[in-house]
């Protein structure tokens, strides 16, 4: 691993000769719908689209076109030379050459097709040439179960096992334990199971063992969190850094997300909340406000739209923004209609970038569920198309969200792919029976995650897919998924004891219980303000407040609470840490990643708003243990100091601050008898969030992850790439993080002092949950007897163990 091997040389070769032959293609230059579809429609769709099929050849989908003709496959995914259709469309044979009648293919557009088929040959999603009279039911509708067989009567099981039996199939064998376990751990938290966890259940005889397990792993409210949160985030945009943050031009949702799916919150709420939203939600639909002038089609009001549009109905409106799409039945006035809901200012719409003099009218997709008067202002327009997404009549809003879930657990959607959800899904009763539960269990997320989990569907062995080009999909049972970004750096730092301690979204973590929350010393910080008597300051009063602190070392576990009447800046080292104008609402805070050895200073710059004399007071207490284990406090008191001086945004003052001794409040009861408390809960639920292990979900992508497949969130995700690239190959085998991580797991296995026999089987128990084979054991002792230092040696095999098949997909 510390050396560069002669397959890094390899793969690192080949991605050159990759880039230096289709340098566009790097840039992501390839525009399937203005580049690629218009020559495939014009050339090619007359013989080989809809009902034709010459020479066995249809380009209806990708599928069709990947599967190719009588004479092989039309294209070599990244082999433009190598593939069939290039030699077609370039042949000087007149009795080869494509399209048979007319001009040859202008030298240009053959460019395209080649980097096209370069780049993979992406498709649009939902595109076909095939005459599509399918439009998908807008209204809920209820199946009819068919009968249970050999005393199944899951009613999953009861649909999918008479598709088996119509197919001539038989039922599907069931997964072992020990496969179950790792595959509902990974897809329900995240992460691998814990060796003495996955084992006391192997050992369990009990029949709804598995039942049992499910629950378990649903009630742990923040494991369950922050797995999930990476599936939000990508549906709804939202990230910790990036695009638009550091202008300010987009608000993160991160904390408003965290607090929903550990409530549990309804998804009709959720979904009301993101389109009409609170303060804390406003992100989404505000989305990125892109620095200088942007295309028609990147303006707010179209982000709105098309995320609307993708994340709640599966709808792809990004082709209807531009012009009349070809994909489906959306227009351009359907695109406008959703923009200008949101719109402040009368809308013009655009036509591909160019205005076509009309404005846009607030319209919803659906009148027959109800309309919206586009007079409203635009608060009541955002509430009135919540109450209609949300509408017990759209059956379309669950239909979406139990298909991304069914994606998410089996490997692949009832209708596929997820955003194209004007498709026929291959089992209408399946998916309508699951958007009906969905309502009948009131919208909750976790109940539909158990239905599916509780399945003989989702615990049968997985299905191995001989062919990935199938054309019509045939129910098999699970398929298996390739890690998220997430779960694979997660289990590597689990498996190798390898997690940071902080963590970069701005939220506090987990649920904790009163008991949890009563625990601790009790606060010691007092109320201050400029004055004792705060009940006469002044409207509109600003008064900034410091203290310092000397660290030899920075303690690795640091947390605060912090409150002011009215509103606060918190400032540590001139980094702003967290504001808040609403004082009943305190403020827990994570403050070890700010700190440094030597001087450290705090400010808060506070403010007492309203007009007229009215109480104002500071609170603040951060803890931390020294590292003799003494418990230290940072606490407002008479030491701190104030001055009428302001700061910027940075942090940095704007004149030259004369420097006076706070006063202790003489009546803090105004605020104790209200917000109490708050202060200890918050500052617990701070202080004990930092002895969980760290997830990346809850992390900046860096560029493993983004090599892995975590997308930058610029754009809405909803499918990851379920194949690996040559910069995933060239990560895995020589990315300095990943080695950093091994190299720590090496040293944690090494202070266990397990004997060789007892850390190889506790390596295959952590990594792949079961026992080692005996030719695996041989293997594995081999590599802890090669000529090199233990850390070495243990951290070859923690590597091999971590880039095999059977770690990186759950199955």
């Amino acid at each position: 691993m510390n050396n560069i091997s002669p397959r890094f040389v390899c793969l690192v070769s080949i991605g050159l000769t990759y880039l230096c032959t289709f340098p566009s293609l790097a840039f992501g230059q390839v525009d399937f719908a203005h580049d690629i579809y218009p020559i495939l429609k014009k050339h090619c769709a007359k013989c080989h689209g809809g009902d034709e099929k010459e020479g066995d050849f249809s380009l209806n989908t990708r599928a069709t076109l990947l599967a190719g003709g009588e004479h092989g496959p039309a294209i070599k995914q990244g082999d433009a030379p190598g593939s069939l259709l290039i030699q077609l469309v370039t042949s000087t044979d007149s009795e080869k050459r494509m399209p048979p009648e007319g001009e040859p293919l202008p030298e240009s557009q053959v460019q395209k097709l080649k980097a096209w088929i370069a780049a993979g040959a992406p498709w649009e999603n939902g595109l076909t040439f095939a005459k599509n009279s399918y439009e998908p039911p807008l209204k809920p509708r209820t199946p009819t179960l068919p009968p249970g067989q050999t005393g199944r009567l899951h009613p999953i099981d009861r649909i999918l096992d008479s598709v088996r039996a119509a197919q001539g199939d038989a039922i599907l064998d069931r997964a072992d334990d020990s496969t179950f376990a790792r595959r509902v751990w990974l897809d329900l938290h995240g992460t691998l199971p814990p060796v003495d966890q996955l084992q006391a259940f192997l050992e369990d005889v009990s029949p709804n063992k598995r039942e049992k397990l499910i629950d378990l792993l649903l009630e742990d409210k923040r494991n369950y969190t922050e797995h999930w949160l990476t599936f939000w985030n990508d549906l709804l945009r939202n990230d910790y850094g990036g695009t638009g943050f550091i202008t300010g031009g987009r608000k993160q949702i991160s904390a408003w997300l965290y607090r929903s799916l550990i409530e549990n919150k309804p998804y009709d709420v959720m979904a009301r909340e993101l389109i009409s939203p609170t303060a804390e939600s406003t992100g989404f639909a505000d989305g990125i406000r892109w620095r200088g002038t942007v295309s028609a089609g990147q303006t707010v009001e179209i982000q709105f739209s098309q995320s609307v549009g993708q994340s709640f109905l599966g709808i792809n409106l990004k082709c209807a923004s531009c012009h009349d799409s070809f994909i489906d039945r959306w227009k351009l006035d359907d695109a406008y209609g959703l923009a200008a809901i949101y719109s402040k200012t009368p809308l013009e719409i655009h036509r591909c970038d160019k205005p076509i003099g009309r404005e846009a009218k607030a319209a919803w997709l659906f009148p027959e569920l109800g309309t919206i008067d586009p007079t409203l202002s635009q608060p009541d327009r955002l509430k009135r198309m919540a109450e209609l997404m949300t509408h017990p009549e759209n059956g379309r809003f669950t239909r979406t969200i139990v298909n991304r879930l069914w994606h998410r657990l089996m490997g692949r959607g009832i209708v596929e792919p997820v955003d194209a959800m004007q498709t026929q899904p291959w089992n209408e009763d399946l998916l309508d029976w699951l958007a009906v539960d969905f309502v009948e269990q009131r919208y909750d997320l976790k109940k539909m995650m158990r239905r599916i989990c509780t399945s003989e569907a989702y615990q049968s062995q997985a299905e191995v897919v001989d062919d990935p080009r199938e054309v019509l999909y045939r129910y098999r049972g699970p398929r298996g998924k390739r890690m998220t970004a997430e779960q694979f750096v997660d289990s590597v730092w689990q498996l190798c004891n390898a997690a940071p301690t902080l963590y970069d979204a701005p939220l506090l973590r987990g649920d904790l219980t009163e008991k949890q929350l009563d625990a601790g010393p009790s606060l010691e910080a007092d109320w201050i303000w400029s004055y004792a008597d705060a009940n006469r300051s002044p409207g509109n009063e600003r008064v900034t407040f410091r203290k310092t602190m000397e660290f030899k070392e920075v303690p690795t576990r640091s947390a605060a609470v912090v409150t002011c009447d009215n509103s606060f800046e918190l400032f540590v080292n001139q980094k702003r840490v967290a504001a808040s104008d609403q004082w009943d609402q305190v403020q827990g805070v994570v403050l070890s990643k700010y700190l440094k050895p030597g001087k450290n200073e705090i400010v808060l710059a506070c403010k007492n708003g309203g007009e007229q004399p009215n109480p104002a007071g500071l609170f603040f207490e951060a803890r931390w243990s020294d590292a003799n284990g003494t418990l230290q406090r940072w606490k407002t008191d008479a030491s701190w100091e104030w001055s009428s001086v302001e700061v910027d945004k940075n942090g940095k003052w704007k004149g030259k601050p004369e420097w006076k001794p706070a006063a202790v409040v003489s009546n803090p009861e105004i605020w104790m008898n209200k917000i109490g408390g708050q202060l200890k809960s918050r500052l617990r639920i701070a202080e004990l969030s930092q002895s969980w292990m760290v997830r990346a979900s809850l992390l900046k992508s860096d560029t493993l992850q983004r090599n892995l497949g975590r997308p930058n969130r610029d754009q809405i995700v909803t499918s990851r790439p379920n194949q690996w690239s040559t910069l995933e190959a060239l990560d895995l085998n020589n990315a300095s993080s990943l080695d950093q991580y091994l190299a720590r797991g090496a040293q944690h296995w090494i202070d266990q002092h397990l004997s060789t026999t007892d850390l190889i089987d506790r390596l295959y128990w952590q990594s792949l949950s079961r026992a080692p084979t005996d030719s695996e054991r041989k293997i594995a002792l081999e590599c802890l007897e090669k000529d090199s230092s233990p850390s070495e040696q243990i951290q070859d095999l923690l590597w091999s163990l971590t880039m095999l098949p059977e770690f990186q997909i759950i199955r």
